[in-house]
């Protein structure tokens, strides 16, 4: 594999794994994180690839655009959108700033970079574009007893990663760009130990094992790609549901609300 990659959140967790193998299999980096230390240690290691790193917040309109303005004028093959931030709290107890700042990461700041890289990709007529989520997207309809440490604007920001995806691979893909969004569970990352939480008589999947997924996803074709759910049936029923709540619409009021 050769080419460019553009990975967010690198410096540590799944961003890292997927920088590493990228870069072992070839590929040249624009590696995005907040610590410098972090991506100075990527670029020492794979000295036989171009790693440039740029350190950017973000959660800011200002490190969105440094992102944006590494990648102009490149041929990228290839972007993750795995940066994230651990704001991962009840949402009465969830400040204003940490609230903007989640939105700003699992948000916007996937959407505004693919806005600025996928063009490059359609005008190639080849490219892929990775988001990464996770499968607590899925929970919505679940009870406080079922998922009890569920976070709304979390889970709410990784359900429109999904959207995003899918919509996108729609739009995408008659273009040759290939679009995936990833949905690990819970993976063993630095993002709980920042939290303060304990998960570690919780059984974690590793961050080598959510880029293993992706990279055979992509290759199986897979939009969604969920790398600890072994009955893919699973995931085909929630989105034929999805299709036929959509499709079974009227401009007639239900029976159920009319008086």
């Amino acid at each position: 594999m050769t080419g460019l990659a553009v990975v967010t959140g690198a410096s540590s967790g799944i961003g890292r794994e997927y920088a590493r193998r990228l870069a072992s299999q070839g590929m040249d980096l624009i590696a995005v994180g907040r610590r410098r230390e972090r991506l100075d240690e990527l670029a020492s290691e794979f000295p036989a690839v171009r790693v440039q790193a740029v350190v950017a917040d973000l959660a800011t309109r200002d490190g969105i655009g440094q992102v944006a303005a590494a990648a102009a004028d490149q041929p990228v093959t290839m972007l993750v959108n795995n940066a994230g931030v651990a704001h991962y709290k009840p949402f009465a107890e969830l400040l204003q700033a940490e609230a903007e700042e989640l939105v700003g990461v699992k948000v916007l700041a996937p959407t505004l970079l693919t806005r600025a890289i996928a063009p490059g990709m359609i005008e190639r007529g080849a490219g892929r574009i990775v988001t990464v989520a996770g499968m607590i997207a899925f929970s919505g309809p679940a009870t406080l007893d079922q998922v009890p440490l569920r976070r709304a604007v979390y889970a709410s920001s990784l359900a429109y990663a999904v959207a995003l995806s899918q919509t996108l691979h729609a739009e995408l893909s008659p273009h040759g760009v290939q679009v995936q969004v990833v949905c690990p569970g819970v993976v063993a990352t630095e993002f709980h130990e920042r939290q303060g939480m304990d998960l570690s008589a919780v059984p974690r999947m590793s961050a080598a094992d959510v880029v293993t997924a992706s990279l055979h996803g992509l290759d199986l074709g897979e939009t969604v790609t969920a790398p600890g759910v072994e009955q893919q049936d699973l995931l085909a029923a929630v989105f034929e549901a999805d299709l036929a709540a959509f499709g079974a619409q009227s401009p007639e009021l239900a029976a159920r609300y009319r008086p």
